[in-house]
């Protein structure tokens, strides 16, 4: 459920990327995000045809008293779809939202992430957007915006019913090798997973983190022979 107008921040009237005032360990990510493909970040690929459901996702990252951290949500064990599985704020683009191709997943991320998780996407600076994937499970078509927290605001769970907790994780958790692990999906499905407060991030989360890591340089050798099932999870 979003923010009540009395309450919600108002959007930007016209989402921008820059990448202005940045602080400098955000530059190999910037680089990252200027060359990357979306075949170097996953196997799915948005549709040929165009279609799919337009989505967008926010990679919020921000200063936190253990260095860089990354912002992330626990989905309420009572939804249809991923329940109780961590993820990037984010959601379905709403026509308001504007053109899918252009700044509609700019607001959509931002305006997700509000209602979600309560924070002002005021002190939010957009300054990326990597290239769309597809989910085929609920046939989403994705667009990562990557932010930097500037100014950093309160967040919680909005609505309980929706997202169980909101939380953020240490870049140093994600990248320590004893957190890393392949997540092995009932049906035979592998694919990276981070175990990290208390969570385990893994699906198309853990992909996208885990790609990330990789191109901005900051990946650390890990044990790829170590599994975890995700039976209790999927």
């Amino acid at each position: 459920m979003p923010p009540t107008p009395s309450t919600a921040h108002p959007l930007p009237l016209a989402p921008v990327l820059t990448t202005e005032g940045l602080p400098r360990w955000l530059d190999p990510v910037v680089a990252a995000v200027r060359t990357v493909r979306g075949e170097q970040l996953s196997a799915f690929l948005p549709p040929a045809d165009g279609g799919g459901r337009q989505s967008a996702v926010l990679i919020l990252l921000g200063e936190g008293e253990d260095g860089p951290e990354l912002l992330l949500t626990e989905r309420s064990s009572s939804l249809r779809a991923h329940a109780g599985q961590p993820s990037f704020p984010g959601g379905s683009l709403d026509p308001a939202d504007g053109d899918p191709l252009t700044t509609g997943p700019l607001r959509a991320a931002l305006r997700e992430a509000e209602e979600e998780t309560g924070l002002d996407p005021a002190g939010v600076q957009l300054f990326g957007v990597l290239p769309r994937l597809y989910i085929p499970l609920t046939r989403f078509v994705v667009s990562p915006v990557l932010g930097w927290w500037r100014e950093p605001s309160p967040v919680r769970a909005v609505d309980p019913g929706e997202t169980a907790r909101v939380f953020s994780v240490p870049v140093s958790e994600l990248t320590d090798p004893a957190h890393r692990a392949v997540a092995v999906h009932p049906r035979g499905h592998e694919g990276p997973a981070f175990l990290v407060r208390d969570a385990l991030v893994w699906g198309f989360t853990a992909g996208v983190i885990d790609r990330l890591l990789h191109f901005a340089g900051w990946e650390r050798p890990w044990d790829r022979g170590k599994r975890v099932s995700l039976d209790r999870h999927a």
